[in-house]
């Protein structure tokens, strides 16, 4: 199986969307842009958002196990996904890619 690295690309906030439709929250994301997760596909890296585990492990287990060009053309590096997290308030955007 191989290894994957994942990578915090983009942190967006949508305060408008956030004052309009969300309950307060005090604490929603830890994650930081530059983070760098290293995972073999099955587990969810130490410190990395639960919820946002949710939306990518689909693409981090076809990568770790050999699948290659997800969505057919879409990404430069056919070993690589370009995954946002749900949360549609705060959306995290993550680089999935099979370490070389």
């Amino acid at each position: 199986m191989r290894k994957i690295k994942i990578t915090v690309m983009r942190k967006a906030r949508y305060d408008d969307l956030i004052e309009k439709y969300e309950n307060p929250i005090e604490h929603a994301c830890d994650l930081a842009e530059g983070d760098e997760f290293i995972c073999s596909g099955f587990e969810k890296p130490d410190g990395f958002c639960e919820s946002a585990w949710t939306s990518v492990y689909p693409f981090v287990m076809t990568l770790a196990c050999g699948g290659e060009d997800i969505y057919d053309g879409w990404m430069k590096n056919k070993r690589s996904a370009m995954i946002s997290c749900n949360d549609g308030f705060r959306p995290v955007s993550f680089l999935i890619e099979v370490c070389e």
